[in-house]
């Protein structure tokens, strides 16, 4: 019967997936390069992220370079930086671009972790959100008499246990993320 419960941890992986790639775009006073993931630019007519067109290094704690592959669209990457929400003027020197990150205040930190509290909070209603669909796939077992009303117990406390075990994964990534936006 554990095989059963695949399919379900398959969807709370996935949940956490996208939970560690939202927060890896909010930015936690140091430079990251995933801060860029989500920026696109129009090359041969085609939304193609920054990470696919240039080099992209961080020197620095606080400095992200991008050194586009092709010089030609060194200006549409500055574009696409001004107008994202990254809220950060990009330095272009003909060449490579240089994303200078300031030191967060202690008010913009409060207020990222409230925003990482949310997605985590988000996720973990998705994770309960699994378990009710799993407890309701076993008990159409049981009804239809596939399984017995031991087995349905059964399953209740295993998917009980998995959905704990991602919620507190969740929690941890949470802490984590947190701990990190308030290191100073």
């Amino acid at each position: 019967m554990e095989k059963n419960y695949d399919q379900f941890k398959t969807k709370m992986d996935k949940t956490i997936s996208v939970l560690k790639s939202e927060l890896s775009s909010i930015r936690a006073g140091r430079a990251n390069p995933h801060l860029l993931d989500k920026i696109t630019i129009e090359y041969y007519g085609t939304p193609t992220p920054i990470n696919q067109l240039a080099n992209i290094q961080v020197p620095e704690a606080r400095q992200i370079v991008i050194q586009p592959w092709d010089g030609k669209i060194l200006n549409d990457i500055v574009k696409a930086i001004q107008t994202s929400d990254l809220g950060i003027n990009p330095n272009n020197d003909g060449k490579v671009i240089r994303l200078v990150f300031p030191p967060l205040t202690e008010e913009r930190r409060v207020e990222l972790t409230k925003d990482v509290k949310k997605l985590g909070e988000r996720d973990k209603v998705a994770i309960r959100q699994i378990r009710r669909d799993a407890l309701e796939h076993f008990k159409k077992l049981e009804k239809s008499k596939e399984i017995t009303e031991d087995d349905l117990k059964t399953a209740e406390k295993d998917i009980q246990k998995i959905t704990d075990d991602y919620i507190a994964k969740v929690d941890k990534i949470i802490e984590d993320k947190i701990k990190e936006i308030m290191e100073v």
